[in-house]
This record gives C-alpha cells, structure tokens and sequence, in this order.
C-alpha cells in the first residue's frame, strides 16, 4: 500500500523549501500531497512538481475566528486525503495541520520548526505564541528543527520534551546546491556585471548585499545605521537590497525613506535569480534578531561570499565565527559597523572566509543528504507507529517502487 504524505504551510512561497523534499519522498514510492493558502505560486508548485494541491486560506497573525474556520477546512481535507504522515511547516501551519491531524487520527503527526516569532514578541502576544508553539509540539510525534541551537531554545523555553525533538544532519531545511544553481562557478562573470550595470552600480564598486524580507526583524534598522557610517567611509560603496517589503512587522518610516532615498542603496524587491545578485557583491550582512537555520546565509557561503550576521540562534550554525564569517551581537548597530568594516578594509580577508564557507556549505549541507535522512525518519515513524505494509512499500529502491 502506497503511503501519502501531506505537506502543509501557511503560505505557498515556504513550500519552494521542501521542493527537493517533496520530490525524493515521491522517487521513493510517496503519493505527496500540499496544503497551502490559495493563489499562483501553489498552483505553480503543483504543476511543478506534480503533486495534488489543497488550498485552504490561512493568516500569518492570530486571528481566532479565521484560524477555526481553517482548521475545519483543514480537517475536511485531511478527512478526504486520509494521509499517512502529516509534516508541517511554519507556526500557524503547523499548529492547525497538527490540531486536524490529531483529531483526525493521523498515524504519523510531524512538526518541521523552522523558527520562533516568539523570541522578538513581548506580552499577551508572546504568551498566545507560546501556547500554539507548545500545543503544535505535543500533538506531533515528532519535532523535526532546522538547526542544533533552535532546538536548544525549545527545550529551554519548556516548548518541547528533548526526547520529541531531533535535527537532520547538520541542519537548515533542504543545504543548498552547492554543486548546482549556487556554484559560483556556474555563474558568469558577465551575468555578474549585468546585475550591476542593471542597477548603476560601477564594476569597480564595492557592493554590500541583503537578502531577505524587509521588516524590522531581519535588522535593517542597524543596517541603516551602520550604512550612514560606512557610506562617508567609502564614497564608491554600494548597497544592495533583495526581498519584499512587508506590511506585517514593518520598518520604522525613516529607515524606508533611506532605503527608498539613498541613490548608493538599490532595492531589487523579489528576486528569483539569486545567484546572479550574489555573484554581483562583495560580502552579505543579515543582522536579524530572530532566525530558524539562516538559509541566506548559506547560500551566500556556496557562492564564495563572507557573511556578517548576528550571533542568535540559528545564525551561529549558519556561521563560524572567524572562519566562515563574523557574528556580532543583535542590535548593535556600533558592532556590526565595525565588523563590515573589517571585511571592506581587508580583500583577503574576504577571499579566505569566502572560500572557507563553500568547502563548508559543499562538506556539510548537500541536499541529497537531507533528503534522504528526512525520507528515513518517514520510515522509522512509520514502523513506530505500526505501518508496517508502508514501510514495506518505501523501504524498496526508487527502481522496485516503479515496476
């Protein structure tokens, strides 16, 4: 019998992180299904990969009518689809797919946590985020976490027993293609200067870069600070923003005005060709105050690039410290000045964490590897909870499965 598996998300774009995932569960005798909000991207997703898509509309904020109507929406589905292991991704997500799970008798329910908004909330918020972290955690049969030190804020914070929580090789969500789309050398030099020439940057500049969403979070507003320092520095430096500004956590009105001002800062909004804008800078900067694994900055070390982040869970196992990158510490905007300034300054610098973080990203973080290690947790769960014709089926090779 032929196991299904459902993956859901709040919202479709999280879903092109376990595409690979997706995949390598279907090679392996999965019929895989996604549950997402509606729109483009998930019918897009379904195409792509062709899997069935479910579209049930949900909310990234706590909104307790809509999240009930929701969960029923995800019980019917879950009711239609009758799926094997349930693995969910992101807080709402994952709190309303583990809630229909468990009424539903799902026989495997997984918890994928990729990261906590609580760690930036403060009062009544802070306590309604830990309330849906720690009942998602309960009712899952496991807690699979991106990265060793998020596991470790778990535990501490009592969301999860230890014994329910474990993390996949050496963490982040699915490595990065080093071999692949993020080998430098697969990315032209003149696809470099395309990039630059397209957003009047001069070849010989020196570019900072920023990839991802522009909110208060991620850090842009000691960004900004350290910016208005190190613009007077270097009169030919530039600033490169990739990601969407959005409206949930938004920047303070001064720093969007600087960002949207500044005729040496470029905002390329929602990018799709990442390696081409990370072949085009000199070093990426990610001072956010929360983070799951830091997935940017690893692609950043597979193209070559030295990274400044700060040192908070998830980025420490993003980055060695001196090795890889620097980390500074969250909100010091006087530090993580100094630490970009250290990269500007020194060339060879730049040059030897660049390339030590790739042979990292390329030792430690292939995808492959991953995959298959989270395909083995589907089996061993699977034999744990009794499925015992299913681990049959999937415990064959990719060739048995076909015929």
């Amino acid at each position: 019998m032929k196991p299904r598996l459902l993956h859901v998300t709040t919202v479709p774009m999280t879903l092109c992180f376990v595409a690979g995932h997706v995949a390598h569960a279907r090679s392996r005798g999965f019929e895989v299904h996604v549950l997402s909000s509606p729109g483009g991207a998930l019918d897009e997703f379904a195409r792509a990969l062709q899997v069935e898509a479910h579209a049930v509309p949900m909310s990234r904020r706590i909104t307790p009518m809509a999240d009930l109507a929701a969960l029923w929406r995800i019980v019917r589905v879950v009711r239609h689809v009758r799926p094997t292991i349930v693995d969910a991704h992101t807080p709402k997500g994952g709190l309303l797919a583990m809630m229909a799970a468990a009424l539903c008798g799902v026989p495997v329910r997984i918890y994928h946590q990729h990261g906590l908004p609580l760690m930036t909330a403060t009062g009544l918020k802070r306590r309604l985020l830990r309330w849906t972290e720690r009942t998602a955690c309960r009712l899952a049969h496991q807690v699979i976490c991106i990265s060793p030190s998020l596991r470790e804020v778990l535990i501490g914070e009592r969301l999860c027993p230890p014994g329910s929580i474990t993390v996949l090789e050496h963490g982040s969500i699915d490595g990065v293609e080093a071999e692949g789309r993020f080998d430098p050398a697969s990315v032209s030099k003149q696809w470099a200067e395309w990039v630059r020439a397209r957003y009047e940057i001069p070849q010989s500049a020196l570019v900072i870069g920023f990839v991802g969403r522009i909110v208060r979070d991620k850090g842009l507003s000691e960004l900004t600070q350290a910016w208005r320092v190190l613009r007077e520095e270097w009169p030919s430096l530039h600033l490169l923003l990739a990601g969407p500004f959005e409206s949930e956590d938004p920047i303070p009105a001064d720093v969007e005005e600087m960002l949207r001002g500044d005729p040496r800062i470029h905002v390329a909004g929602m990018v799709h060709d990442m390696p081409g804008i990370y072949r085009a800078l000199d070093l990426l900067v990610l001072p956010t105050y929360r983070e799951g694994f830091g997935t940017v900055l690893l692609e950043a070390a597979a193209m070559g690039l030295p990274v400044v982040a700060t040192r908070i869970p998830g980025c420490v196992d993003a980055v060695r410290d001196g090795e890889t990158g620097l980390l500074v510490p969250v909100r010091e905007a006087g530090a993580l000045t100094a630490a970009i300034r250290t990269y500007l300054r020194d060339p060879k610098l730049r040059r030897r964490h660049g390339a030590s973080g790739r042979r990292r990203a390329r030792r430690d973080f292939e995808p492959r590897r991953l995959r298959e290690a989270l395909f083995q947790e589907y089996v061993r769960l699977l034999g744990r909870r009794g499925c015992d014709e299913m681990v049959a089926h999937v415990g064959r090779t990719p060739g048995e499965v076909a015929r």
